[in-house]
């Protein structure tokens, strides 16, 4: 499955295909606008050797929102012989892998109904509403933490720590699980990419036995006792779900509620410190976080790509797309398309359309936790700019050498020290 497909993308890419060049380019730290803005050089709609792709802002969209176009897992791809055989003797179906059905990002209706309207009782806007106030609390807590720190690095002392706090309490798993859920996490993430090796790939699912493992014991003492007043644990407790339903579509929360929140806050810092002139305004006018988050998602999306299959026969742009026919949509891309954002590639929070993006996707998939980033991303960076205004990179700052979640693994950072110090007092 990954295999085959980077011998393939590593061949296209000598031959200068963008998107091979791209996909291509896991482990490394590759800079992917010039290569998207290849790609939409194309026009709207590319194809390719491997499939159809997408940079344009409106037909991203309008694909999105399509229901003639659905979602496909990777083992579900209509490979050539022998491989499905062999992904099936590889592949441990009990694993809760989060690009693997029954995963509700990989489902479509009606399976994806029933597991989103389950899931999304602990996304009301009640539950934001408290969570919201949990952020806050979580964040000055680190924020202290913070100003003890003697080397700090703003990834793993404070962009990973807040979401797996928070999401940690959706699930409502005790506190002691965060560290294994960052484990669980940082190794699953590179299975949202294309091709990747045998270590990397075995690494991530003998870190998602481990989530299995320790998610079914809390399933089976939820089910066991008496019913908790939180809306995870009674979903758990009530049946609603099969254990690897559960299991499937927790570990998913696990890594699209952290890891993609991590980039967020990794990515606005390093906007923010190379764009000063935006950070000035932010103090001159903090009323503008919201609208800087919104065009950090926009500027350098968390998510990059995802991508939909034909269910039938399809016209779009003027090309036959045959049923079974996946295409590519590349939001990084379309987040940059110059017909809707002018000067795309400039940084700036006052942007009236920012909120256009498509970083959280749309239609039926779109994130069900995109409210929840929103706040974290706005709380976080406003109190960690607002207490160290004279924050600095000691360090330039390293990218985690993925595809599709971009963001950096270490942002090692100066802290103003008087405001250290009045922390402590």
């Amino acid at each position: 499955m990954h295999g085959t497909v980077r011998v393939f993308m590593r061949v296209q890419a000598l031959r200068g295909d963008p998107l091979a060049r791209l996909i291509a380019g896991h482990g490394q730290e590759i800079d992917p606008y010039p290569l998207l803005e290849e790609i939409r050089a194309g026009g709207p709609l590319v194809r390719t050797p491997f499939t159809w792709v997408s940079v344009d802002h409106g037909l991203c969209r309008e694909v999105l929102r399509d229901k003639r176009f659905g979602v496909t897992a990777s083992s579900s791809m209509d490979l050539p012989r022998p491989l499905p055989a062999l992904i099936s003797r590889t592949d441990d179906e009990r694993v809760p892998n989060p690009v693997e059905p029954p995963a509700m990002v990989v489902v479509n209706p009606p399976e994806h109904t029933r597991y989103r309207q389950l899931v999304a009782q602990s996304f009301t806007p009640r539950a934001i509403d408290k969570l919201g106030t949990r952020v806050a609390e979580v964040t000055d807590q680190l924020i202290e933490r913070l100003a003890d720190a003697p080397h700090p690095d703003l990834i793993a002392d404070f962009a990973s720590q807040l979401p797996v706090a928070i999401i940690g309490e959706i699930l409502d798993l005790p506190a002691d699980t965060h560290p294994r859920m960052l484990q669980w996490g940082h190794s699953g993430a590179p299975l949202l990419d294309l091709g990747i090796g045998w270590r990397t790939y075995r690494r991530a699912i003998n870190g998602l036995r481990g989530a299995d493992h320790e998610l079914r014991e809390r399933f089976q003492q939820l089910r066991a006792g008496q019913p908790a007043d939180h809306p995870f644990s009674r979903l758990a407790a009530d049946g609603s779900l099969t254990d690897h339903e559960f299991t499937a579509n927790a570990a998913l929360l696990i890594g699209a509620g952290f890891e993609t929140t991590v980039n967020l806050i990794g990515n606005g810092v390093v906007a923010l410190l190379e764009n000063r002139d935006q950070l000035e305004r932010l103090r001159a006018d903090p009323e503008l976080w919201p609208s800087a988050v919104e065009e950090i998602l926009r500027f350098d999306s968390p998510v990059q790509m995802t991508a939909r299959t034909a269910l039938c026969d399809v016209e779009l742009a003027g090309q036959r797309i045959a049923a079974g026919e996946m295409v590519a949509l590349l939001l990084a891309g379309a987040n940059r398309d110059p017909q809707v954002f002018a000067d795309p590639d400039r940084f700036d929070i006052t942007r009236p359309n920012s909120r256009d993006h498509l970083a959280f996707a749309s239609g039926i998939h779109a994130c069900l936790g995109a409210a929840l980033a929103r706040i974290e991303g706005a709380t976080a960076l406003r109190a960690l700019f607002e207490t160290f205004p004279d924050l600095e990179l000691t360090a330039p700052p390293q990218h985690r050498g993925l595809v599709n979640l971009r963001g950096f693994s270490r942002l090692p950072v100066r802290l103003d020290s008087r405001n250290a110090a009045s922390l402590r007092a």
